[in-house]
């Protein structure tokens, strides 16, 4: 269970979050983070993604960014809020060549520190130590769907297809991977 100030790096594919509130805080009520967005982060394969019992907001504190949110993109800069309602297909990225500073909450927080805990072990296990080089490739996958199945009231991926996560996380378990 993730604590205050507790660091969630994710810098192999672009992402660092610290955890403001975690769900012990405020009581379960919500998950509060601070992020930091590489530049670049999540333009290649952005997980498109709904959280079918969660409200998710952002507020960019510093940096311009864009949001996919319903079927279009748009753009954010300092200053801007925005929601996502429960089960709204969303994503994010920093297209940009400097940091983006998102204050970023879960309403509530389910499991979703969990979740985030968890893709940080993931990236441990896939990344090349030597390099920090992240790669997606079937190993990275099938971890990931294995991952994804685990915390299905948490959040669901839209793309890659959620049917396309389920049979993968299915395969992984067979060959008995675990994170």
């Amino acid at each position: 269970m993730a604590t205050k100030g507790q660091i969630l790096d994710m810098t192999p594919v672009g992402m660092k979050f610290t955890v403001l509130q975690a769900s012990a805080d405020t009581l379960g009520k919500s998950l509060d983070l601070h992020w930091e967005l590489l530049p670049g982060c999540n333009m290649k394969d952005p997980l498109v993604h709904v959280h079918p019992h969660a409200i998710e907001t952002y507020q960019v504190l510093e940096g311009d960014m864009e949001f996919f949110i319903h079927d279009r993109w748009i753009a954010a800069s300092q200053g801007d809020h925005l929601s996502v309602p429960k089960g709204v297909t969303h994503c994010f990225r920093n297209p940009t060549d400097q940091i983006v500073r998102v204050f970023n909450t879960h309403q509530p927080a389910l499991k979703m520190e969990n979740y985030f805990e968890d893709v940080c072990k993931v990236l441990d296990k896939v990344t090349d130590q030597r390099r920090n080089r992240f790669r997606m490739n079937l190993r990275t996958v099938l971890y990931m769907s294995v991952l994804m199945n685990n915390y299905r009231s948490e959040i669901i991926a839209k793309s890659p297809p959620d049917v396309a996560i389920k049979g993968l996380g299915w395969v992984a378990k067979v060959f008995g991977l675990q994170y």
